[in-house]
C-alpha cells in the first residue's frame, strides 16, 4: 500500500543575516507583503496535495510558530513541531523528521523560498506522481555561487550538484524544493560533514544522481523563485507579491483559498477565516471568495 507523501518545511536557523529585524522573531515569520513568509512554502505543500506537514524550527522560535499558525486543522491540514537544536545542514532535516515520514516520499520546501508560476500546481503534481528516486529543479540565476549549482556534461546531461562554488559551471542553481522518496532518510544517515560542518543537501542529491534516480526538472521563463536571505531580497519579494495581487485581483500563496478549492474546507469555515481578518484586504479577499 502506497503511503501519502509527506511535507516538511525547515524554518530553522538564526536568519543572521537579516539582523537586526530577525533578533527577536523568525525570519519565517517576517511579512512578505500582506501574509507571513511561512504562509508561501506551505501554499506551495497544499498545491502538491500535500495535508500532513512537518514544520522544523528552533527551540526559540517554536512558541511563536505555534501562536502564527495554529495546528493546521483550520485549513485542513495537520501539523507536526519538530525542534532543531543546531542547524546543521539541510540534509539534517530528513534525519529529523525520520519518524514523521514513517516510510513516506517527501516533499520538502526551505521556509523562505517563494514559488509562483500558472502551471506551478502542474509541474508539483508530476514531481509528486514519480516513484522511485527524486526531482528538484533548476533555475537560472545572475549569481550561482551563492546556491547549489547543476553541472552539467557536453551532452546536457547532469553530471552532479555543487555547492556554492567559486567558479560555477553553469547559472542554474537548484532551487529550495525537494522531491525525495521514502529512502531518503535512510540515505541521510551516510552523509558526513562538509568542510563547513554542515549535512549538505548537495551531497544527499548526489547519491541518488549516481544511482539514476536524481530527475533534475528545469524552472523556465514562466516562474519565479525568490528566496528572501538578504533584506533586499525581502523587499523585493514583497513588492513582488504586492504588484501581482494588486494588479490581477488575486492573492499569491493564500492557504485558506488553496484549501477551500480543494474542498479540505467547507464555506462556513471559509467564512470564519475571512472574518477573523475582515478588517483588511486579505480577509475581504477571503470572504470574497464565498461569492465566486
Amino acid at each position: 500500500m502506497n503511503v501519502a507523501r509527506k511535507g516538511i518545511i525547515l524554518a530553522g536557523g538564526s536568519g543572521t543575516r537579516l539582523y537586526p529585524i530577525t533578533q527577536g522573531i523568525s525570519k519565517q515569520l517576517l511579512p512578505i507583503f500582506d501574509k507571513p513568509m511561512i504562509y508561501y512554502p506551505i501554499s506551495v505543500l497544499m498545491l502538491t496535495g500535500i495535508r500532513e506537514i512537518a514544520i522544523i524550527t528552533t527551540p526559540d522560535d517554536a512558541d511563536q510558530f505555534r501562536r502564527s499558525l495554529g495546528d493546521g486543522s483550520h485549513w485542513g491540514l495537520s501539523f507536526t513541531w519538530i525542534v532543531q537544536e543546531r542547524p546543521e545542514g539541510l540534509a539534517q532535516a530528513y534525519l529529523l523528521a525520520e519518524d514523521f515520514l514513517d516510510g513516506a516520499a517527501s516533499t520538502m520546501v526551505l521556509g523562505d523560498n517563494i514559488f509562483f508560476g500558472h502551471d506551478l500546481p502542474i509541474v508539483l503534481g508530476n514531481a509528486a506522481a514519480k516513484g522511485q528516486g527524486g526531482t528538484v529543479f533548476g533555475y537560472r540565476v545572475v549569481d550561482p555561487e551563492r546556491y547549489g549549482v547543476v553541472d552539467f556534461d557536453s551532452d546536457g546531461r547532469v553530471k552532479s550538484i555543487i555547492e556554492k562554488p567559486k567558479v560555477p559551471p553553469s547559472k542554474y542553481a537548484v532551487t529550495g524544493l525537494y522531491f525525495l522518496d521514502e529512502t531518503a532518510s535512510e540515505r541521510a544517515k551516510s552523509v558526513t560533514k562538509s568542510a563547513r560542518g554542515e549535512l549538505e543537501i548537495v551531497t544527499l542529491l548526489n547519491m541518488y544522481l549516481a544511482d539514476g534516480q536524481l530527475d533534475v526538472a528545469p524552472m523556465g521563463r514562466g516562474f519565479a523563485w525568490l528566496d528572501t536571505g538578504t533584506h533586499g531580497s525581502l523587499l523585493d519579494a514583497g513588492n513582488f507579491v504586492r504588484t501581482l495581487s494588486e494588479r490581477q485581483g488575486q492573492q499569491v500563496g493564500c492557504p485558506e483559498e488553496i484549501a477551500f478549492s480543494k474542498g479540505w474546507i467547507d464555506r462556513d469555515a471559509l467564512r470564519a477565516l475571512g472574518e477573523k481578518f475582515a478588517k483588511n484586504s486579505y480577509g475581504q479577499y477571503i470572504l470574497g471568495l464565498l461569492k465566486d
